[in-house]
């Protein structure tokens, strides 16, 4: 019979809601967000921390949910890709995705957008260097990046409107 481990109380916030869960000490971050709070945009690609598909905002911070234990997130807020889209409308990171095809397969996609997420909030006007390197720990097989930088150029255009 397996070993029964003890539990710890996580507290977190996640997108904008309070949340508490008993969880083992061993569970990483990205399977506490996928399976104890069933937010399944946060893909698991690698499980190295190489390709940035569990990519999440801890304290509005880009953090690979695959290299965190659940319990070092308690107390913090947690945004996952799903905080994106509200009342029915989609954020401006996603439309503009979706008008400059920077996405094709998708999987690296709620990485890409939560990276370029916490960028644009430091730097409402970034140069394509500046997307470059927010984007250097996310990896992706289909698209060859150009349409993602001005993905993400076309964001920050559209959030200044916003704004």
């Amino acid at each position: 019979m397996p070993e029964t481990l003890p539990t710890a109380a996580v507290r977190v916030t996640v997108n904008g809601k309070p949340c508490e869960r008993q969880v083992e000490p061993r569970q990483l971050l990205v399977e506490f967000i996928r399976e104890e709070l069933r937010l399944t945009g946060t893909h698991i690609g690698c499980d190295t921390s190489f390709c940035g598909a569990c990519t999440v905002l801890l304290d509005g911070a880009p953090v690979k949910s695959c290299t965190l234990l659940a319990v070092q997130a308690d107390g913090a807020e947690l945004t996952t890709v799903e905080a994106l889209e509200q009342d029915g409308q989609v954020h401006p990171l996603q439309q503009a995705f979706s008008e400059q095809h920077g996405l094709q397969c998708g999987y690296c996609t709620p990485g890409m957008f939560m990276s370029s997420l916490a960028l644009l909030a430091e730097h409402p006007e970034p140069s394509p260097q500046d997307i470059r390197k927010a984007l250097s720990g996310n990896l992706c097989r289909c698209t060859g990046y150009q349409n993602i930088i001005k993905s993400v150029q076309t964001a920050a255009t559209l959030l200044r409107q916003e704004g």
